[in-house]
């Protein structure tokens, strides 16, 4: 089943069974490379008035196709060694490839990520003879931009530091080195904080490095990238430590004892038998016996005592639709991407052979998971 796409987004097209979503701040960059552009396009090929914005938007597709090669590279690796991949996005920053879950080994995240920067640096160097073989013109000026963008977003992104393609690579070599998954988050993710200080003072050492005096809009752009690294960064440290958690979380040591009864029967007398039994859930079953409903804990409490024994406790219930029932085994990483792709109070836990184990409440996740 298909998340929903998020809001600000459009789909475009499948590469290797992947959507490919488009946001509509794409149309922003696309606006404003054609504006930085024009004055390029017509000292190339003079006289083109207005059209020479459409040259620039034209690039700025090209541009972003190229981008899509480079992320589709991350999607096809992922699927090919056994990852669920949800969906490819282009946005104003570049692009993001959206993978459920976390590699399973140092090898699998070293080529997931690796692979899209070597993609760029491809691309640019095989736009090179072609750039050199063309006639000036608009067309020698498109691959020369190709080029030049390609080797720089290739050679940028295996800069060593989270969320960048490198920080996955260094990611993986501690990883591999320590045996220490979150040791290698941690290490990469302080590397994105020094290329977030980095690119800040980059605006600075323009003028003594290269004798170019910065403008305000090279500030704002170093503010933007450092803003986009540092967050990412920071995410992905605080990720890992919470990921520290996750293995002492286990479905079937959270989980309520569990009373089953029919659902026409009273609420009084579906919580009289529950505490009867010391069970901290209701199920309720159908006429043969099978699971119907999981009785609402938050909507029990709030029913008034002197209505219980007139309503059916089937009211208080909520469906076992897909993604309720879950196996009692669940755990770790496994266990909080089943109850986030599936949102509710309470789940059904199930043994191997379907029968009824117990009830996982929510709230005793998170109050677990906050404990330790």
């Amino acid at each position: 089943m298909r998340r929903p796409r998020p809001p600000g987004t459009f789909r475009i097209g499948q590469i290797g069974g992947v959507d490919v979503l488009v946001t509509t701040s794409w149309f922003l960059i696309a606006a404003l490379i054609a504006v930085v552009l024009a004055p390029v396009v017509e000292d190339t090929q003079p006289g083109l008035d207005a059209w020479k914005y459409l040259a620039g938007v034209a690039f700025a597709v090209l541009l972003y196709l190229s981008v899509l090669l480079h992320e589709a590279s991350h999607a096809l690796v992922a699927k090919r060694l056994g990852y669920p991949v949800d969906s490819i996005t282009l946005h104003f920053l570049g692009g993001a490839t959206a993978i459920e879950g976390e590699a399973r080994s140092p090898r699998d995240e070293f080529w997931i990520a690796v692979v899209g920067p070597l993609t760029s640096v491809v691309v640019g160097l095989a736009a090179i003879p072609v750039w050199l073989l063309l006639p000036d013109g608009l067309l020698q000026l498109a691959f020369m931009g190709l080029m030049m963008a390609n080797l720089l977003v290739g050679v940028l992104n295996l800069v060593p530091g989270l969320p960048l393609d490198g920080g996955r690579v260094l990611k993986s070599l501690v990883w591999g080195v320590s045996g220490n998954q979150h040791r290698g988050t941690i290490a990469a993710g302080w590397g994105g904080r020094v290329a977030a200080v980095a690119v800040l003072a980059w605006p600075l050492l323009l003028d003594p490095l290269l004798g170019v005096r910065a403008t305000l809009v090279d500030f704002l752009l170093a503010a933007v990238v450092a803003g986009f690294l540092w967050a990412g960064a920071t995410a992905a440290m605080q990720s890992a430590r919470l990921r520290r958690r996750l293995p002492s979380l286990v479905a079937r040591t959270l989980a309520r004892r569990a009373v089953t009864v029919a659902g026409d029967l009273s609420v009084a007398e579906a919580v009289r038998l529950a505490q009867e039994s010391g069970a901290g859930a209701i199920v309720t079953l159908t006429s043969d016996g099978r699971p119907v409903g999981l009785v609402n804990e938050a909507s029990l409490i709030a029913m008034p005592l002197e209505r219980r024994a007139w309503v059916a406790v089937s009211t208080l219930a909520r469906g076992l639709e897909d993604g309720l029932s879950l196996p009692a085994g669940l755990r770790g990483e496994d266990l909080i991407r089943a109850i986030t792709r599936k949102p509710a109070h309470e789940y059904l836990l199930l043994e191997d052979d379907g029968s009824i184990f117990g009830v996982l409440a929510t709230a005793d996740v998170d109050r677990a998971f906050s404990q330790r």
